[in-house]
């Protein structure tokens, strides 16, 4: 088996992790949304405190990277944040597919903060991107759009946070940046969790303890894939949690997209696979 096929058996692997942390969050009912993003940090910062123990890493990362960590946890709990309240508000399926244009965000912050160009493609695939989003959306004063502009906008600050991933590198281990991104996360949010908890069902804690879970194996995932083979050759493979999302919406909650959202979620992915076939490199003759 060779690094390319790992790299996507380990995307798969972490799209289904994200997409049962959307189902399990969404079952766990209508708990307030700071205890749910709560849980699902809690549990992930002491599945990254495991690993940064065993391989003898430094908790908090070194002096000289706290401001892009800092940075970083900030824009990822906001994403979180926003991601969970429109897990609450929209269709399954419709949420996770809100959240797939961060990639497309991710290349406009790079150009206008690292000074990375935009080639024409990729300015060719974001417009075609955010035309699906518009079907997605629906723009009208009604709270449903509302609710999806909730969405991009927890895309947009999750873009945030891979921006300054890029800029960090590898000059921290990955669960170390996931053990600070967590604990800062779960520190940030303890104050609104306890001034807003609501007492929970066994089986609300349950799903939630499951939501932390699979957002770990979610994250783990994504970074063990991306150590095999470069996200241009591979990254395509992540929008199969746009599968697994409307399979769980379908079977689990008995919700259906409408045409409009089902024609938003062709367009996005087929601008996230023009923009995957424009970045492959050309074999020569």
């Amino acid at each position: 088996m060779n690094n390319i096929t790992k790299g996507i058996i380990a995307l798969i692997i972490s799209s289904l992790g994200f997409s049962l942390m959307s189902l399990f969050v969404k079952y766990s009912g209508d708990l307030p949304t700071v205890q749910k993003a709560f849980f699902r940090n809690f549990v992930a910062m002491l599945i990254a405190l495991v690993l940064v123990i065993r391989y003898k890493e430094p908790l908090f990362g070194k002096k000289e990277n706290q401001g892009l960590l800092l940075l970083r946890s900030t824009l990822g709990l906001i994403g979180v944040i926003l991601n969970f309240y429109t897990l609450d508000k929209l269709v399954l399926s419709d949420a996770d597919i809100l959240n797939k244009l961060s990639p497309f965000f991710t290349i406009i912050l790079s150009a206008m903060f690292l000074k990375e160009y935009i080639r024409r493609f990729q300015m060719t695939s974001i417009i075609i991107a955010f035309i699906g989003a518009i079907f997605i959306i629906k723009p009208s004063f009604e709270s449903a759009s509302f609710d999806a502009l909730v969405g991009v906008l927890g895309a947009l600050a999750a873009a945030g946070a891979y921006t300054v991933l890029r800029v960090l590198g590898d000059r921290e281990k990955f669960y170390t940046v996931v053990f600070y991104f967590s604990g800062f996360s779960t520190v940030a949010l303890l104050p609104f969790f306890i001034y807003n908890y609501e007492p929970m069902t066994g089986g609300q804690l349950m799903f939630l303890l499951l939501a932390g879970v699979a957002a770990s194996v979610g994250q783990f995932g994504l970074t063990i894939a991306y150590s095999y083979a470069p996200a241009k050759e591979i990254s395509i493979f992540f929008y199969t949690t746009i599968i697994f999302t409307a399979m769980f919406s379908i079977i689990f909650f008995g919700e259906y997209p409408d045409m409009l959202s089902i024609i938003g979620y062709i367009i996005i992915f087929a601008a996230s696979f023009y923009m995957y076939m424009k970045n492959l490199p050309q074999k020569r003759t």
